[in-house]
């Protein structure tokens, strides 16, 4: 087969390849569900006839915008910009992700209205939706059920729970933070407070809750529920949990943050009264925003890896988009040591 005088078409470049069209679209748009060596043939096929993506004549034939739907939840505890700081490196690893594959990223707040997908996909705005936070989850998840309902193209970054609506990708929080205690307990602390929400409204938190429980267990120490206190992702929350632990006189050794903000929160409480940290007590976070690394001391903390993240919650999304199956999945969790915990 030859293409002199006219153009090359993505027929061209399957019968070169020995491959169908559908899978050249796919490999053309580096997805994962085609394998990487057949990618890389049909992309250098491509190059070698010059072949170049009609954006304006694929969009019409497929109703598409070619534009991806961010929508972050509005964090009234993290200052002015009013965006968790665990979410930015995300966002700029999902915008990369996005150029890559020819697509451009629309980026607002969620509104809480009652019909996301009218408002982007049916408007003809977006092909799908990325979701970072939600706020409440159980007032969140109504509004997944009503978005299956329409058969909209979503994904979340957050909880994988059973039966829950759509397709999630989050952090192994379970393990992350049972390692996490592992490590305060193998250097010596027995007594380990919890500062974070325990409830259904927060279920990453309350997975997080429940490894540092396991941990406990693991090492024979019963629960002290007086060691748990209630706080939302804010330096300000762990501020005031912080604040709440010494005034009670709880005997600790240790805080575990159930985020890194918690956490920074609870060791300007621990360096008002005078406590050295991790002379006096250690304090371990959870996420690795890029700040932790810098407080003093720098903070140990679990990572989660926000620039994978982006690039799977932007595969998936277009695979849903193409009308692949995607399942949820859960990514691990890194232990990152720093000078917050100290040894014993």
């Amino acid at each position: 087969m030859t293409t002199k005088g006219r153009k090359p078409t993505s027929f061209d470049i399957a019968y070169r390849a020995g491959v169908s069209q559908s899978t050249v679209s796919r490999a053309l748009r580096d997805s994962p569900l085609v394998n990487l060596e057949t990618r890389q043939k049909v992309q250098a096929i491509a190059k070698e006839l010059n072949y170049k993506v009609d954006k304006n004549a694929r969009n019409l034939r497929s109703q598409q915008t070619n534009t991806i739907a961010l929508l972050l939840c509005e964090d009234h505890g993290t200052g002015d910009s009013l965006i968790n700081p665990f979410f930015l490196s995300m966002v700029a690893s999902i915008v990369r992700a996005s150029a890559n594959r020819g697509y451009d990223v629309l980026i607002s707040f969620q509104q809480y209205s009652d019909d996301w997908s009218a408002e982007y996909e049916d408007a003809n705005r977006a092909d799908g939706i990325i979701f970072l936070g939600y706020g409440d989850y159980t007032t969140y998840v109504q509004k997944l059920n009503h978005l299956d309902e329409e058969g909209a193209h979503y994904i979340t970054w957050g909880p994988v729970l059973p039966g829950q609506p759509g397709v999630s990708i989050g952090c192994d929080n379970y393990n992350g933070a049972r390692e996490a205690v592992k490590h305060l307990l193998a250097i010596g602390h027995k007594r380990i407070a919890f500062i974070g929400d325990t409830s259904d409204r927060s279920p990453e938190f309350k997975r997080r809750f429940e490894g540092y429980v396991q941990a406990l267990n693991d090492a024979g120490i019963e629960f002290d529920p007086e060691l748990q206190l209630d706080a939302e992702t804010s330096e300000d929350s762990g501020y005031k949990a912080g604040l709440k632990l010494l005034a009670d006189k709880t005997d600790f050794d240790a805080i575990f943050g159930a985020s890194d903000l918690i956490a920074i929160g609870a060791m300007k409480a621990l360096e008002e009264v005078g406590l050295l940290i991790p002379a006096d007590k250690a304090v371990m976070g959870f996420d690795d925003i890029p700040v932790s690394a810098y407080t003093y001391p720098p903070l140990s903390t679990v990572r989660q890896n926000t620039g994978k993240a982006g690039e799977l919650l932007v595969e998936n999304l277009l695979a849903l988009i193409a009308g692949e199956s995607v399942e949820s999945f859960l990514m691990p969790a890194e232990l990152t040591i720093r000078g917050s915990c100290g040894t014993k």
